[in-house]
This record gives structure tokens, sequence and C-alpha cells, in this order.
């Protein structure tokens, strides 16, 4: 029997048969009806031909086991299905459906095999996991009652160190409050030390005074002690003038400070223009654009600086005026408080005040590739300047100058390149100084004949942009060919007070 086994499966029939079978089942709409039972009749023949090597086989399988050795399987199995085939003509079920159910049966059974070993499978992983489970629960449980317990400590730590913690607070607050005491005295102190300095300052300058009247009382005497030829007069001691009181800080120093910012307006005029012009003329090569830049800076420094300054003044009044109570008047204390504190000025808020006006005003135009905040250095000399000139008695300004008007020989002097016959103003180079209506350092012009109007003609043809870029364009070539420049002399002083 085993022999017969081992040819049929070496014969590899049923695996011929399949593939007749699918052959014919891809072919089948191609082929013709005659072909179709052709070939269904060749896998008939085969099949029987496997079929007839079965029952061989099941007859030598029967034949050793015995007359009565698998009577009941061949009943049970072998005769319906024998009944069935034969009978199908009459019933009507073909032989391949009872083939079909016997390999369902077959089927669900492998698979309801496949799902037992499946199912205890998982059984058996659940287990596992309830097994791991149940451990780590022991674990958890044993984490959480060492954690009660170290949260007891915890919380017996806290209780003590909160108790020293509440010790440490009142002696802290005991310590701030003795700090507090000691800078209140230390600030009392110090408002002392400033009135002894005060004091001080105006002993000292009592004692300036005193020593001028001592020296003139000694000349006095030199000159009555020397012979005269008049007749002698009794000689009394002349009484020594009335002590007056000594004047404030402002007033004694306002002398000093004036010459001291005239100075430093020349020396502008003299050194930070003629820089911030060279850097101009780098990007621009018009020397009358490059002049009349600087002189608009100038005029908006000073109208920024006043402004700047009447509020600066205006705060402090009103600050002072709450508390003040001294022998001076308050406009002096209020001055002499700005010029100790002039460095209170926020100069910063006033240069981008100049630039913002610089930048809408219509008689200037600039390259877009630049910006006016190259000449920030400049703008904040002048407030700086501008604004100190306010803290004097009377304050300095500057004269008003418009294009076109009379050639004042008291107020400007004429530029290197100006027509010296020319009657009227073209532009301005730098502005007068003035102390009430007198002036104290001239100004520079540019004065030329029928300039003016032609450039006012052509000025209506054209119209000029600004751009409002704050970043310098690297794309200027530092190589341009400069116009050629001379420095101009400082302003000429005309009645500047001296020392």
């Amino acid at each position: 029997m085993a022999d017969s086994l081992r040819r049929l499966i070496n014969n590899e029939s049923c695996r011929i048969l399949q593939e007749k079978l699918e052959n014919w089942y891809k072919d089948y709409h191609i082929n013709s009806c005659d072909q179709n039972l052709n070939r269904c009749c060749e896998i008939i023949e085969m099949n029987s031909m496997i079929q007839g090597q079965l029952f061989t086989i099941l007859n030598q399988t029967a034949r050793e086991g015995g007359h009565y050795a698998g009577v009941e399987t061949i009943k049970s199995r072998l005769l319906p299905w024998l009944g069935t085939c034969f009978s199908s003509t009459t019933s009507g079920r073909p032989f391949e459906t009872s083939l079909s159910l016997i390999q369902e049966s077959i089927e669900k059974e492998r698979q309801l095999r496949e799902f037992a070993s499946t199912r205890k499978h998982e059984i058996q992983q659940l287990e596992k996991e309830l097994n791991s489970t149940h451990l780590q629960l022991s674990l958890v449980q044993q984490d959480l009652a060492e954690a009660q317990m170290a949260l007891e400590d915890t919380k017996t730590k806290s209780a003590t160190t909160l108790l020293a913690a509440e010790d440490e607070i009142v002696h802290l607050k005991a310590a701030l409050k003795a700090s507090q005491a000691q800078e209140e005295s230390a600030l009392r102190n110090l408002d002392r030390l400033n009135d002894y300095e005060q004091q001080v300052q105006i002993l000292k300058d009592e004692i300036t005074i005193l020593g001028a009247q001592k020296s003139v009382l000694h000349s006095r005497l030199a000159r009555s002690r020397s012979p005269s030829p008049r007749p002698c007069r009794s000689r009394s001691p002349s009484p020594l003038p009335l002590r007056s009181c000594s004047p404030g800080r402002a007033g004694l120093t306002n002398a000093a400070r004036h010459a001291h910012l005239v100075a430093r307006f020349s020396d502008i005029y003299a050194q930070e223009r003629l820089d911030a012009q060279t850097l101009l003329r780098t990007y621009i090569d018009d020397l009358e654009i490059v002049q009349r830049i600087i002189y608009v800076a100038v005029v908006e420094s000073f109208h920024a600086a006043k402004m700047a300054f009447r509020q600066f003044k205006m705060r402090v009044r009103k600050t002072l005026s709450l508390t003040y109570s001294g022998p001076e008047s308050l406009e002096d204390t209020v001055l002499d408080y700005i010029i100790r504190h002039e460095d209170l000025y926020d100069v910063q808020a006033s240069v981008n005040e100049v630039i913002r006006a610089m930048n809408i005003n219509p008689k200037i135009s600039f390259p877009p590739e630049v910006d006016f905040i190259m000449i920030s250095s400049l703008i904040r000399e002048l407030c700086r300047v501008a604004f100190s000139m306010q803290t004097l008695v009377p304050p300095l300004d500057i004269a008003f100058g418009a294009d076109g008007e009379l050639f004042n020989e008291s107020k400007y002097r004429r530029s290197y390149d100006s027509d010296f016959t020319a009657p009227l103003v073209v532009y301005h180079v730098w502005p007068a100084l003035m102390e009430n209506d007198s002036i104290i350092v001239k100004g520079e012009a540019v004065s030329k004949r029928g300039v003016l109007w032609s450039r006012r003609s052509r000025s209506k043809s054209r119209s000029r942009s600004r751009s409002m870029s704050p970043i310098l364009s690297h794309s200027a070539s530092p190589s341009r060919t400069l116009l050629p420049r001379s420095r101009s002399p400082s302003p000429i002083r005309s009645g500047s007070p001296r020392l």
C-alpha cells in the first residue's frame, strides 16, 4: 500500500490535474465547444485514473486491516458517497456538490482546531500578563507604602523647617526695619551734607567778595596815606558796605557758562560742522545742498532743544511748587535745579525730533542711499549746547534767516565763494548767535547775483523725493570726485563778554 501511495505522489497526478483545470478555466471563453468538451473528457479520464489508484490503495489498506477492520469507516464514509454518486442522475445533485461539502467540513474542522489552539495560546498569554500585573501591583503597593513613610518624614521635617523659617522671617523683618531706619538716617545726613555744601559754596563766594572789598579798601587806604597838596581833613574810618545776600549758583556762574557756551558754539562751527560736511560730501557732490542740510540741522536742533527746555522747566516748576519754601524765588530755584541736573535732559529724543523734522523739510533734498542719522553726532552736540544756552540769563538763541533777505554786515559774513557786491542772501551756511537783540557771534551766508531767481524758477519744475530708509547704502562709491573745499575760519565774535 505504501508503494502505491508513493507512486501516486511521485506521478504528481493531482498537481497535473489542477494545472489542467486552471488552463481550461483560462481558455474556456477562447476555446470552441468541441475543444472544451475534449478538455473536460481529458480531465475526467485523468480523474478516473487517480480514483482507480485511490480505490486500489483503499482495497489494499482494507485487506491489511483484516476482515472487520475499517468496516465502520466504509459504512459511514464510502458507501454514502458511492450511493450519492450512483444516484446523481435521479436526484439531480452533482458529485461536485458532495465533494465541496466534504471539503467545507474538513476546512471547518481545521479552522476549529486552529481556533482552539489560538484561544488556548491567548489564555496562556493572558495568564502570564495577569501574573505579571499581580507582581507589578505588589511592587507598586510596596512603593506606595515607602512613599507614605517618606511623606510622613517630610511632613515632620517641614514642620520643623517652618518653625525655623518663621523665626528667621521675624529676624529678617527686624533687620529690614533697622536697615530702613539707617537708610532714612543716611538720606537725612545726605540732605544735610548737600545743605552744608551749598552753605560752604555761599561762604566761599562771600569770602571772595570780602577779599575783593578788602583789596579795594587797602587801595583806598594807600591813596589816603599818600601826601596830597589838599588841606588835611579829619580822618574817620569809612563805614564798610553792608553785606549783601550771596547770589545763587546760577547767578555766580552765569558769565562763565555764557563764555564757555559761546566758545563751544564757535568750536562746533569750526570742527564738527566741517566733519559733517566732509561726511556728507562723500554721498552728495553739490556743496550747496550739503551746507543747506547742515544749516537746517542747526535751526531744528535749537528749536527742539528750546521745546525740551520748556517742558523740563514746567515739570521741575510743578514738582518744586508743592514743597518749596526757601528765601529765593521759585524761578531762580527752578533754574538752579536745571543747571545742576542738565544730565537729565533726554538729548536722544531731541535728536530723533530733529531728524524727523529734517525728513519733511521741503528746502533740502537727500539721496535715497543715505539718511540724516549720519550727522547725528553734530545734531547731538548742537542740542546740548542749545539746551544749556536756555539756562543763561538772558538766554541765547540763533537769529532768524530766510533765503532772499538783505545781506546784513553786522549779522553775517560772506562765504569765500560769494559775490561781495550782491545785496541778497542766496542761502545760509551758519546762523548768527544772538543775546536779546544784539549779535554776539556772526553767522555765514552766501550772496550771489541773479542766482536766487533762477533757482526759484527751476525749483517750481523739479520735484524732490526723500527716502525714509535708515540704512546706509554700501554701494555708494567713496571715490567720487569731490569739489574743492576749504575750511572757513571760526565766526567772528562781536561784543562777546569776557571774564
